[in-house]
């Protein structure tokens, strides 16, 4: 199996739509929840936009270029998840603490 290469055309031109899409929303963390600075360098912020693949491209490689497969998440949140399985969430609060 190759590995998977972020740096042809294909997944640049994907990448670059999803993240304006998600920008133009103000999509938060698919992980944590908290908000993403869009406006940082996603090379070294934590907080800064990454795109994550909820299914992972190590085991579903044929999902890489799936926009459908795609979540917005900080570089710090992608890079703690690896190539894991996805993170259980506790739900949805009741109401605003």
């Amino acid at each position: 199996m190759t590995k998977f290469n972020h740096s042809n055309r294909a997944w640049r031109a994907i990448a670059a739509r999803f993240r304006r899409e998600c920008e133009e929303i103000g999509a938060p963390c698919w992980m944590c929840g908290q908000d993403i600075q869009y406006d940082q360098d996603p090379t070294a912020h934590p907080d800064a936009f990454h795109v994550d693949h909820f299914y992972p491209v190590s085991t579903h490689p044929d999902l890489a270029l799936d926009p459908g497969n795609l979540r917005a998440s900080h570089r710090s949140c992608n890079m703690a998840r690896g190539d894991g399985p996805p993170p259980l969430g506790l739900g949805f609060n009741s109401r605003k603490w």
